[in-house]
């Protein structure tokens, strides 16, 4: 093949491009691992023992509420993964312009870490907070009867806690969020360009394209560390945004004294809760999402990009 002169730092894919690979990769994503999330999310906030584990919960869900209970909030969760993806992949790409070598084009580790950082935050804020604030607060109900239940749907729930909490509580649970998803990000976006390098000598930029089972074996290593290492933000996210302001006096007055508070009525452990079926639905949904991705901006490298990959 011949090989361009043009400067690498030229060989550039557009935010716009990365932000459109997200979306198409996160609704795929939504639809395929939602059970899973239901039963994380329930695991975490079952702090009566009511279920067994994982087969357990699901189970029971099926059998009480019935099969399509295991999708609930799928509408928020679709959306929130859409934009969310999109906001991560578009503003990544930015950030790490900002940290590129004019030079040779190239992106240091720790620029890309940062670059990560900075994009997890900024989700956090903007996307994650607020629609997982309603994902989990439909998440939580138990019951068949729709006339029973506090929130209906996706928009009166947002309605509801908008009037009985403020439009604060919308972000109950901001911090443990942004540490969440900060760190997720940093190791992710690193993870990920450095087994794309590692197992088949994929440099961005090259206009080569990975095989989707390629770009899913990357993604699923990619997500596997940070779940791990933000189980207890994850844990305390949840159960900041499970509780409204409208109940009463909060059991849990931010980060550090759920922290507190977990750990002496639970355990260490329970800090962990719900770390399974989050191994079993963000490393796959990684897998997923890179997969439907890598093909998008293949598509764009293979059109636009002439420049081979560096040395």
């Amino acid at each position: 093949m011949e090989k361009s002169q043009s400067n690498p730092s030229n060989a550039v894919i557009p935010p716009y491009v990365k932000a459109l690979s997200g979306s198409l990769g996160g609704i795929v994503e939504a639809s395929c691992l939602q059970p899973i999330d239901v039963i994380k999310t329930r695991l975490q906030l079952d702090r009566t023992g009511t279920y067994r584990g994982i087969i357990h919960c699901g189970a029971t869900v099926s059998r009480t509420e019935g099969v399509r209970a295991l999708w609930k909030g799928l509408t928020p969760f679709a959306t929130h993964l859409t934009l969310k993806y999109a906001l991560r992949m578009g503003s990544n790409a930015v950030l790490q312009g900002a940290f590129k070598d004019s030079q040779t084009g190239k992106v240091s580790s720790h620029g890309r870490f940062i670059s990560g950082f900075g994009a997890g935050v900024l989700e956090a804020l903007v996307i994650v907070t607020p629609f997982e604030v309603v994902k989990i607060r439909l998440q939580q109900q138990r019951g068949l009867s729709h006339e029973l239940l506090k929130y209906k749907g996706p928009v009166h729930c947002a309605r509801r806690i908008i009037r009985e909490e403020g439009i604060r509580g919308l972000w109950s649970g901001a911090s443990p969020t942004v540490m969440r998803n900060g760190t997720n990000q940093a190791a992710m976006f690193s993870a990920k360009n450095a087994f794309d390098v590692l197992l088949w000598k994929k440099h961005e930029g090259d206009g080569r394209v990975l095989l989707p089972w390629q770009s899913m074996i990357s993604g699923f290593l990619a997500g596997t560390a940070g779940p791990i290492c933000t189980g207890p933000f994850d844990v305390v996210k949840t159960r900041l945004m499970a509780q409204g302001r409208g109940d009463g006096e909060l059991k849990y007055k931010g980060l550090f004294h759920a922290i507190r508070t977990i750990y002496a009525e639970e355990g260490l452990l329970a800090l962990w809760k719900g770390l399974l079926p989050r191994l079993m639905r963000i490393p796959p949904g990684q897998a997923i999402m890179w997969g439907v991705a890598d093909q998008v901006i293949g598509l764009y490298e293979r059109q636009y990009l002439t420049v081979a990959a560096p040395l």
